[in-house]
């Protein structure tokens, strides 16, 4: 059964188009105690979607989304939330994040948390109920914060951030320490949100960035290094594994990589004609995928 048996968060935006929000960063350094870690920082983000957060550890993701959230101050700079400076509770009320450290007291039971949380919220005990039964988390209500393993931790984490829609989403590493099965499902509920609504998602999984992401914000010492789409971005190289049967003296068997072929072309244009060359000769083809991904240049 699947954990996330409920609808997403009800709207409080009219139904048809989806309402129109904006991020807008100009020129933002950051940081802590008076040390940078982002600097010049500009970009604007408008439309619903996945704006996947890519960066090595200490490039200044964390930074940058503490500084959306208005919980750091910028040294130079504005950050603005549909216009509105993001130094005002106005614009702070738009957003929702998740840190990707847990914030909720140990000493707390989660059903006390939830509750706590959701009355800082300006929401009602049924609001617990829902996000309880959308992260399938029944069964942890009566157990202390302390008491859970990470992916628990996690997904009661997230529950809190559901517990008010906001406009925007500010989601960093949402899927860490979720087993496959669980990071899936976030990764769904996350897709359906983003139809609707500005989601930023920083994530240390390359795959699970391309999987879902439609632009890529990426960061390195603390600068911005490309913002686009991601569907525009290629590989350095472009290499595809062919998973196949009878391809013994036709694919060099040094190529193999586990149960793949690897084969480097010039781009994926070429795929379908080698695929033809390989199955008149003989070659029954069971799979053919992307091996290199396109990410990864940013990411290093």
């Amino acid at each position: 059964m699947s954990a996330f048996p409920g609808p997403l968060p009800a709207s409080n935006e009219p139904t048809g188009a989806p309402a129109s929000h904006r991020i807008e960063l100009q020129g933002v350094s950051s940081g802590y105690h008076g040390r940078k870690v982002l600097e010049g920082i500009s970009f604007v983000v408008e439309e619903p979607a996945i704006y996947v957060v890519l960066g090595p550890n200490g490039a200044g993701k964390t930074t940058l989304f503490r500084t959306l959230a208005g919980i750091l101050e910028p040294y130079t700079g504005t950050v603005r939330i549909d216009g509105i400076d993001i130094g005002r509770e106005e614009s702070r009320t738009r957003l929702q994040y998740l840190s990707h450290i847990d914030g909720i007291p140990d000493g707390l039971r989660v059903d006390e948390a939830l509750r706590f949380y959701a009355t800082v919220e300006g929401v009602g005990p049924a609001e617990v109920d829902r996000v309880v039964q959308l992260l399938g988390i029944e069964e942890l209500r009566p157990k202390f914060f302390s008491e859970l393993s990470q992916g628990q931790k996690k997904r009661v984490s997230i529950a809190r951030v559901f517990l008010q829609e906001r406009a925007i989403y500010l989601l960093d590493e949402p899927t860490s320490n979720l087993d496959p099965k669980l990071a899936r499902e976030i990764r769904d509920l996350v897709l359906r949100l983003s139809q609707n609504h500005l989601v930023l998602y920083s994530s240390h999984n390359l795959f699970e960035a391309k999987e879902i992401g439609k632009y890529v914000l990426a960061i390195r010492d603390g600068k911005l290094g490309y913002f686009g789409l991601l569907s525009e971005l290629r590989p350095a190289k472009y290499v595809i594994g062919i998973r196949a049967e009878g391809a013994e003296g036709i694919l060099s068997p040094a190529s193999k990589k586990g149960d793949y072929y690897l084969q480097e072309l010039s781009g994926p244009e070429e795929v379908p004609r080698l695929v033809q060359e390989l199955i008149a000769k003989g070659v029954q083809i069971r799979e053919v995928k992307e091996m290199e991904n396109p990410l990864e240049d940013l990411f290093t």
